[in-house]
């Protein structure tokens, strides 16, 4: 999972940094505004991924123990959940 955000954000900076190129090249200032706007859109979608990836790589270590806990728990129940005689 972290492999393809890390390019999904290397491919948010590329279009970004395209947008910014097409931006120095527009022939009037509404449609630099708009490719400047374009680039900016891009950058906070590559901001938002990078904050993903870190926190998912943060929260990794507790959620591996927690798994293992919730299936050795899970297992030890079902001899304590036999039916009662009445």
């Amino acid at each position: 999972m972290l492999q393809k955000l890390t390019e999904e954000i290397a491919e948010c900076y590329r279009h970004a940094s395209h947008c910014r190129e097409r931006a120095k090249r527009a022939p009037d200032p509404l449609t630099q505004r708009d490719f400047l706007d374009m680039e900016w859109r891009w950058l906070s979608l590559a901001r938002s991924y990078e904050f993903a990836e870190r926190l998912s790589r943060f929260t990794a270590p507790f959620r591996k123990p927690r798994q293992q806990t919730n299936r050795r728990s899970s297992s030890a129940e079902l001899p304590s959940q036999a039916p009662q005689r009445v």
